[in-house]
């Protein structure tokens, strides 16, 4: 539940996402680019046609057909696209490995979407990941104003429906049919989390984030849900 839900707002509308550098101790977020992203990209992604499952997009048989989606999504308006950057540590290669996006804003109501998100192996159940989540949420609520932060994904997309409640988005319900994907209908689950929660999100985000939290080989000690439950 929300820790406030006043009557009465002293409001003024978000900012609008932008293309931003957020940097983080295990991966940075940078504006999407074709030309410095996509090589990477292409050599994640290629041959694993499963990380396309759940996307509006993909998979893509060619480099250049590829290379034309990224371009395209470079020069979207109604989404703002960011890569995903692994720190150079480890397995590591320090070279982007997934995006997500800020989408479907409503700065003057404050509701901004995550969404779009495409993590390759090389992301797949990392701290860069988490960490890139952190990253994006926290702009969101400091630097932008939003109240409200949205997390979509399809019903049957079970890996999705764990993370958003692992990030500690709150599951709201199914948009029933709420859309056709790939040819296929498409019943939507809505998480969402709200300016109010956030300190406690944020909290627990940075505890689970700080390197005393991993062992030598990179193991957490304590889950994100663990750090989240002793913030309430």
């Amino acid at each position: 539940m929300n820790e406030t839900t006043p009557s009465d707002l002293a409001w003024k509308p978000a900012l609008p996402p932008a293309p931003v550098t957020l940097r983080g101790r295990y991966a940075t977020l940078e504006p999407l680019d074709a030309q410095r992203h996509g090589e990477a990209l292409w050599e994640a992604a290629r041959g694993n046609d499963e990380v396309w499952t759940w996307l509006f997009d993909g998979p893509y048989a060619t480099e250049t057909d590829f290379l034309r989606a990224v371009a395209e999504k470079q020069a979207a308006t109604a989404a703002v696209f960011l890569a995903i950057v692994p720190a150079a540590t480890g397995m590591a290669t320090g070279k982007a490995a997934g995006w997500a996006s800020f989408m479907r804003a409503e700065p003057a109501h404050g509701v901004v979407e995550v969404g779009n998100i495409l993590l390759t192996p090389a992301l797949q159940r990392t701290t860069a990941a988490t960490e890139a989540m952190y990253l994006m949420a926290r702009h969101v609520f400091e630097d932008l104003g939003y109240r409200r932060y949205e997390w979509k994904c399809n019903a049957e997309n079970l890996p999705s429906r764990r993370a958003a409640a692992r990030l500690g988005f709150t599951y709201e319900g199914i948009f029933r049919q709420h859309m056709v994907a790939k040819g296929r209908n498409r019943d939507t689950a809505w998480f969402s989390m709200l300016d109010g929660e956030w300190p406690a999100r944020k909290q627990a985000f940075e505890a689970w984030l700080d390197p005393e939290n991993f062992d030598a080989a990179g193991r957490q000690q304590q889950t994100l849900e663990h750090f989240r439950s002793v913030s309430l």
